[in-house]
């Protein structure tokens, strides 16, 4: 990692070298804590980017949904009331299912699959990103989702019923086919939302879990690996093409390094905050066999839903997905 660190730093100084002395702030709002690894992440990058660009280019982030919530963080970005901005993507699906592909439940459940399914779909996001005035930088995995609840589940049928925290079409999804009762709530608003019994239970990775410090009101935490969501950082079209070449030079280096950084980080942060969870008081554990063969056939509908929704451009990135796994 240090070498490549070293060598996309280089690459940066370099071609900031030539870029003209033109001072801009780019302020950055991010949706997760600041110690939250993502927001870490973002901070170093924006770092990278004011140092390699001499100052010329200066990020500033904003974590903790400070700047904006989450859920206009994207729209932010697009109509240019903010330069920059990182954004779960799949909280838009309702705009194009493409922007659920990370989402889908089952399809990719490690950090292997999950950087092949990016892989497959990367030029499509990247295509419907532009359409709406949006240019991708870098995309950054969370950790495996599991489930967390306040009372024991066996089974669906325990979950009857459940005040379930959604975020996105496929957590809503999900609670309509097992029964729960979703309720949206940003991931600022966790902790709360928990300790208030709006919420008693959500699907997410041990990593949130531990940044909102849920023990404080949940008990148990299911190992079911559902898929792995991605948070991804965009900039302003109309922005990007005013920043000369050498400054994107410099931007896409210090991006390539963040994703880079991000997902070692995802890998590493896994064990620990299950290990967190631990420590504050919950059940860490595998589902029953029952639970998980109940969630895989709920699995297999949400995905026929969802290729259904995404039409040929799904199909495709489906098709290249499981074609780089046979490899």
């Amino acid at each position: 990692m240090k070498k490549l660190t070293h060598l996309l730093a280089a690459t940066a100084l370099t071609a900031a070298s030539a870029a003209p002395a033109l001072a801009e702030k780019w302020d950055m709002p991010m949706a997760y804590s600041g110690s939250n690894f993502h927001s870490v992440t973002g901070a170093e990058f924006a770092k990278c980017v004011t140092t390699g660009t001499q100052g010329e280019i200066e990020i500033v982030t904003h974590p903790s949904g400070s700047l904006f919530p989450g859920a206009q963080i994207k729209r932010a970005i697009q109509t240019g009331q903010v330069p920059i901005g990182e954004r779960l993507l799949s909280g838009h699906q309702n705009e194009d299912a493409i922007f659920g592909v990370d989402s889908v439940p089952f399809l990719a459940t490690s950090f292997d699959d999950a950087d092949k399914l990016w892989n497959a779909a990367k030029p499509t996001l990247e295509k419907v990103l532009a359409d709406q005035n949006l240019t991708l930088l870098y995309s950054v995995p969370w950790p495996p989702q599991g489930l967390y609840f306040r009372d024991e589940v066996n089974s669906v049928a325990d979950m009857e019923g459940v005040k379930f925290r959604s975020y996105n079409n496929a957590t809503a999804r999900l609670a309509e086919l097992t029964g729960m009762l979703p309720v949206t709530i940003e991931a600022a608003e966790i902790s709360q939302a928990f300790a208030t019994g709006v919420a008693d239970s959500m699907v997410s990775s041990g990593a949130t879990g531990y940044d909102r410090k849920v023990w404080e009101s949940l008990n148990h935490f299911y190992e079911v690996d559902a898929w792995l969501p991605r948070n991804y950082i965009m900039v302003n079209s109309d922005v990007w093409s005013g920043v000369s070449d050498g400054n994107k030079a410099v931007v896409q280096a210090c991006a390539d390094l963040a994703e880079y950084a991000g997902t070692w980080r995802a890998v590493q942060y896994t064990d620990f905050t299950l290990k967190g969870l631990r420590d504050g008081g919950m059940s860490v554990a595998p589902a029953s066999d029952q639970l998980k063969g109940e969630l895989q056939q709920i699995g297999e509908t949400m995905t026929a839903e969802w290729l259904e929704a995404a039409g040929p451009d799904g199909a495709a990135i489906v098709e290249a997905f499981k074609a780089s796994k046979a490899e």
